[in-house]
């Protein structure tokens, strides 16, 4: 039996206090695999098997998110996927602010390591997400369809400057269909094109596609809009925009 010293006093706990003890140990050590249980439940819950992801991706009002690099989503991707590269913080971050908080997020990337750090990230803040267990590698080995780049020709710089007339304001869109943002900013850009339409000049340019005359042209996020007036850049913004702002340039 243990002695227990109070104030240099030694005390001999009774049988009593012997049992309140085992109780309370007990007690501990129940909410303590409670916590585990839930813990685990809630972690099987968020990474999700091909099957089970597959099924998910299959619902209305989803978004998909690859979290490899833009080179890693050339070689192919899920359908429909959008791209925010986890190892680039900021350009994570930003993309990320785009999404829809009322749809559900499922992630992937290669092997489930990146995404599985993204779900959390997401689930931190607001979103509900899931991951693809085993990634993009594991959905190749049970034979899933995956979408490959196409070979696309590659616009001139001379090509891209003859779709901007001199005598014209022309708004520039360099987009990606992979791109949050992007996809966000497209109802904006619609609306500003019906109203006003005559004050300019649209240009749409898939960034994601025509990566030489972003280099070219130093575009080097997206979407990036850039104004030109008399054949001459005036003005250029990278992210979201809101309308008054491209409207104070026409």
């Amino acid at each position: 039996m243990s002695v227990v010293c109070f104030g240099g006093v030694k005390y001999l706990p009774g049988k009593k206090e012997i049992i309140m003890g085992l109780k309370k140990s007990f007690i501990v050590a129940i909410s303590c695999l409670s916590i585990f249980a839930s813990c685990n439940s809630q972690a099987q819950q968020t990474n999700l098997s091909v099957a089970e992801f597959e099924k998910g991706i299959a619902q209305n009002n989803i978004q998909v998110l690859d979290v490899r690099t833009p080179g890693e989503y050339q070689s192919g991707h899920l359908k429909n996927a959008l791209l925010a590269d986890w190892n680039n913080d900021a350009e994570f971050q930003q993309r990320v602010k785009a999404l829809d908080k009322s749809k559900p997020v499922y992630t992937y990337c290669l092997s489930g390591g990146r995404s599985s750090a993204a779900t959390q990230y997401l689930k931190q803040n607001g979103f509900t997400a899931y991951n693809l267990s085993g990634g993009i590698s594991a959905w190749k080995r049970e034979n899933k369809p995956v979408e490959q780049a196409a070979s696309i020709k590659q616009m001139t710089l001379q090509e891209y400057l003859a779709q901007i007339p001199t005598d014209k304001t022309v708004l520039v869109d360099f987009s990606a269909v992979w791109c949050p943002p992007c996809k966000k900013m497209t109802p904006l850009i619609d609306s500003l094109v019906k109203t006003n339409g005559s004050q300019f000049v649209l240009v749409k340019i898939d960034g994601g596609d025509q990566t030489e005359i972003c280099k070219e042209i130093k575009v080097d996020g997206f979407p990036t809009f850039i104004i030109y007036k008399q054949g001459k850049e005036v003005w250029r913004k990278q992210g979201l925009v809101e309308a008054k702002e491209f409207v104070a340039q026409f």
